[in-house]
C-alpha cells in the first residue's frame, strides 16, 4: 500500500471533499448521487444485475466488465474508440472520470448503451475502505487508465486482486516528471504495478522508466489523439447550420477552449480585426461550463450584443460575435471555421489539444503555454499548420494575414491535415496491446 503519509493526508482530504459536495448539493441535487459514487456506500451494479437475480451478488466471469477511467473530457475522447472496441467485441465495460464534464461526454457519446453493457459513475476517492467494496462489487477483468491518471491506493489493490492494469495514451511532461520524482516511495511502487504503459513517445517512455517503470513494460505506440475522428453526423450538422445561418458569405473563426483572462484578451484585439474584416465572425468556446455566465457578462460589457448557443440564438448577418455556451460541440464550431485559436495557451494553464481543428484542415493559432502538448504542437507548427506566438498581438497578426490572403490559409489548414494522417496508427497499436491483455485473462493463446 502507498506510504502512510499519503494515507493520511488523504484521511484528511476527504471530509473537506465531501463537505464541498454537500454544500453544493443543497443548491444542485444532482450532487447528492455524486456524494455516493465517490465515497460510497455504492449502488449494485447494474452490470452485474442484469445477470444475476440477487441484487447483492458478484458478476459471472462472461460479465466481469472492462474498466476504463479517463479524467475529464480530453481523456474520455481519446478513449472513445478504445471503448467502443470493447463494447464492440461484447464485453461490458466500466466506465469513471472524475470531472462532472468528462462524465457528461460519456453520455453524450454513449448515451444509447443501456447501463447493462456501458455503466457509467465517478471514480471513488483514493482511499482504501472506499475502493475497495467498490473493486469487490465489479471485479473487473481489466483496468484500462488513460494519460496520466495514477492513483497509488487503486494500483496498490489492484494489484493485490491480481488484476492487470494498463496505462494507456501516456504523456508525462518534463515539469510534470519533475514532480513525480519529489515522491519516490509513491512514485515508483504506483509505476511498477503497471502490466503494460503505452506511450506516446519516447521522451515520455524514458521518463517514466526513469521514474520507476519496468523497462519491459513500456512501449511507445504514439497519440490516440492522431487518431482522432470527428462525430459521423459532422457534415450534415456543418451544411444545415450553414444554410440556416447563412454563413456562406463569412469567415467564422473559433477561439476553443478559453480560459480566464484569454476572452477579454480575444475581444480586444477582434474590435480592431472586426472593423478590418466587417465579415468575420467569432464563436467564443469557454471551457468550462460554470464560466459560461461570467464570460457572457463580459461580452456584454464590453458593448457586443451577445447571442448565446443555450438559448438557441443563431448567427445572423449582423451578429459579430457568439458565445457556444454548450458541452459536447466543440467538432461543430471548429467545422465551421476557417481558422482557430486554441485555449489554455495564453493563459498559463499549459494549452489545450490542438488536433481536432487540424484533423478538419483548420489552421490553428496557440499561445506560448503549450507544455501539456509541447511535442505535439512543436511537430504541428513545424508542419506548417500551426502558429505559436508570445502574446494575443500575435494571434490578431495572424489572424489578419490569413484573412488577408486565402491560399496561405488554405495552405497551412491542409499541411495540418497531412501532418495529421502522416501520425495515425497508435489506435491499432493500442488495441493491440488491449486484445493481449485480454487474452491472457481469459486464457486464449
Amino acid at each position: 500500500m502507498p506510504p502512510l503519509w499519503y494515507r493520511l493526508l488523504i484521511v484528511l482530504l476527504v471530509p473537506l471533499y465531501r463537505l464541498r459536495l454537500w454544500m453544493r448539493s443543497r443548491h444542485e441535487p444532482d450532487y447528492l448521487s455524486e456524494l455516493s459514487e465517490r465515497f460510497g456506500p455504492f449502488a449494485p451494479s447494474h452490470i452485474a444485475l442484469s445477470h444475476s437475480a440477487l441484487s447483492h451478488s458478484a458478476p459471472t466471469d462472461s460479465q466481469r466488465p472492462v474498466w476504463v477511467h479517463a479524467v475529464s473530457v480530453g481523456e474520455t475522447n481519446a478513449a472513445q474508440p478504445v471503448i467502443q472496441w470493447l463494447l464492440d467485441q461484447g464485453y461490458p465495460v466500466l466506465v469513471t472520470n472524475t470531472t462532472r464534464t468528462g462524465k457528461a461526454r460519456v453520455r453524450q457519446l454513449f448515451g444509447k448503451y443501456p447501463p447493462s453493457q456501458l455503466e457509467s459513475l465517478f471514480l471513488p476517492v483514493d482511499r482504501e475502505a472506499v475502493l475497495r467494496p467498490f473493486i469487490e462489487q465489479f471485479q473487473p477483468r481489466l483496468v484500462l487508465l488513460m494519460e496520466t491518471e495514477l492513483w497509488p491506493t487503486l494500483l496498490a489493490l489492484l494489484n493485490q486482486q491480481g488484476i492487470p492494469a494498463m496505462l494507456l495514451n501516456a504523456r508525462l511532461s518534463e515539469k510534470s516528471a519533475a514532480g513525480y520524482a519529489r515522491f519516490p516511495s509513491l512514485t515508483r511502487p504506483m509505476l511498477a504495478a503497471l502490466n503494460r504503459i503505452a506511450a506516446q513517445d519516447e521522451e515520455t517512455a524514458r521518463r517514466l522508466i526513469a521514474l520507476g517503470a519496468r523497462p519491459d513494460t513500456v512501449i511507445v505506440t504514439g497519440s490516440l489523439k492522431f487518431d482522432l475522428q470527428p462525430p459521423p453526423d459532422l457534415p450534415e450538422q456543418v451544411i444545415q447550420l450553414r444554410q440556416q445561418w447563412a454563413l456562406s458569405g463569412r469567415r467564422v473563426l473559433v477561439a476553443g477552449s478559453t480560459h480566464e483572462p484569454e476572452e477579454n484578451q480575444l475581444l480586444n484585439i477582434f474590435k480592431a480585426l472586426h472593423q478590418r474584416f466587417p465579415d468575420v465572425v467569432l464563436v467564443l468556446v469557454p471551457r468550462h461550463p460554470e464560466r459560461f455566465g461570467s464570460v457572457a457578462a463580459l461580452i456584454t460589457e464590453k458593448g457586443w450584443p451577445l447571442a448565446r448557443r443555450s438559448r438557441g440564438d443563431a448567427i445572423r448577418p449582423d451578429t459579430p460575435l457568439y458565445l457556444a455556451d454548450s458541452m459536447g460541440e466543440l467538432w461543430l464550431w471548429y467545422a465551421l471555421s476557417q481558422m482557430a485559436f486554441v485555449g489554455g495557451s495564453l493563459a498559463p494553464t499549459g494549452g489545450h489539444n490542438p488536433l481536432e481543428p487540424a484533423r478538419l484542415g483548420v489552421p490553428v493559432v496557440m499561445g506560448p503555454n503549450t507544455q501539456n502538448f509541447a511535442s505535439i504542437v512543436a511537430a504541428l507548427e513545424a508542419s506548417g499548420g500551426l502558429v505559436q506566438v508570445t502574446e494575443v498581438s500575435g494571434v490578431y497578426a495572424q489572424w489578419a494575414a490569413w484573412l488577408q490572403d486565402e491560399s496561405q490559409r488554405v495552405s497551412a489548414g491542409k499541411a495540418g491535415q497531412h501532418f495529421m494522417q502522416a501520425n495515425q496508427g497508435a489506435l491499432q497499436r493500442q488495441l493491440a496491446l488491449v486484445e493481449h491483455g485480454l487474452n491472457l485473462v481469459d486464457g486464449s493463446p
